[in-house]
């Protein structure tokens, strides 16, 4: 029997609401908290969020609320809002929710201007609440319509840990236990960007060993970046890393894939952002992570690229070029 019977999910996109119906299917009394009202409207009404995930019947014990001092009367919240709204959510969630109520942080981002994770952030804002990094390989509509899903669930408590795997798996959603949040975190937050990079492979017509290429060497710094934060290699090697990397960046499905390849086809960031109401984390987390990155005296080239084609006007051919006129360096001293 877990302890945590009512849960609270901070955050009513798609992500959000997988989610909450992954909470409900494990037993749980779930609310949803929204900002958007049509997001609550259809959610109560017609037990679907049409918004962010159409076509998904959600259950109809799934309550949805614009009012965070509601869904701060749950045992546990999850926090899902996009990576760059987490300070001014949880600033205003400080207001109501009791210190003793942990947090399970499954937005995937690195903040702008400060270049801190979202544990951080928590530390700033919530700073007695105890909380948990939920993160893999996972597309919302797969959760959604409980697909076969395995995912890290880190976490410095593992009593905490424990109890919240319970309370949240189920036979399809299965929680592998961590005791790294901060690998955990730096693996979500830097595989969407480079998704964004092999999104820009595959537009550009560059090929699948480019895109091996990519994907290898972009763990690299993925694990440079998180054992310089104090993360543990072995975390980036598992599914919150090289799970979610994978994912990313060999399917369409990906938003920051996607996003990639249409740049790579030539059209502009501007455009493609212009037609999504969805959004791809990282485009923020690209100036984010190269800002923190360059803080730290940290080699990580490709995501300089990124940043620098999505932020700095780099042409996408000239980045190329630079990435493959880099020296020839030996492997083994590569991380």
């Amino acid at each position: 029997m877990t302890r945590f019977k009512d849960i609270g999910v901070i955050g009513g996109g798609a992500w959000g609401t997988a989610l909450a119906a992954t909470a409900q299917r494990a037993g749980a009394h779930v609310t949803l908290w929204a900002r958007e009202a049509e997001v609550i409207e259809t959610i109560t009404a017609r037990h679907e969020n049409v918004a962010f995930l159409p076509g998904v019947s959600l259950h109809p014990s799934i309550r949805a609320t614009g009012d965070l001092a509601r869904i701060a009367r749950a045992d546990a919240l999850l926090l899902v809002v996009p990576a760059q709204y987490v300070r001014a959510t949880t600033t205003e969630l400080a207001k109501v929710l009791p210190d003793d109520t942990p947090l399970v942080i499954a937005a995937k981002g690195i903040e702008m201007g400060t270049g801190a994770t979202m544990g951080e952030v928590l530390a700033q804002t919530l700073p007695r609440n105890p909380f948990a990094v939920l993160s893999g390989p996972t597309f919302a509509i797969e959760v959604a319509r409980g697909g076969p899903t395995a995912v890290t669930l880190a976490a410095r408590d593992q009593g905490l840990g424990a109890d919240l795997v319970a309370a949240l798996g189920t036979q399809t959603f299965r929680p592998y236990l961590s005791d790294d949040p901060i690998g955990c975190e730096i693996g979500g937050a830097v595989k969407n960007v480079l998704a964004i990079a092999c999104g820009i492979v595959s537009g550009r017509g560059l090929g699948d060993n480019a895109r091996a290429a990519l994907i290898t060497r972009g763990l690299a710094e993925m694990v440079r970046l998180a054992v310089a934060k104090g993360g543990q290699p072995s975390t980036l090697m598992g599914l919150s890393g090289l799970g979610d990397l994978v994912l990313t960046c060999t399917a369409m499905q990906s938003r920051n894939c996607s996003l990639g390849s249409a740049l790579g086809q030539g059209r502009s960031l501007a455009d493609v952002l212009g037609e999504r109401r969805s959004v791809a984390e990282g485009v923020a987390s690209a100036a984010a992570v190269a800002e923190l990155a360059q803080r730290l005296g940290l080699d990580m080239p490709i995501v300089a690229a990124v940043d620098a084609i999505l932020h700095r006007g780099a042409a996408i051919d000239a980045a190329i070029a630079s990435l493959l006129s880099r020296p020839f360096r030996a492997e083994a001293l590569a991380l």
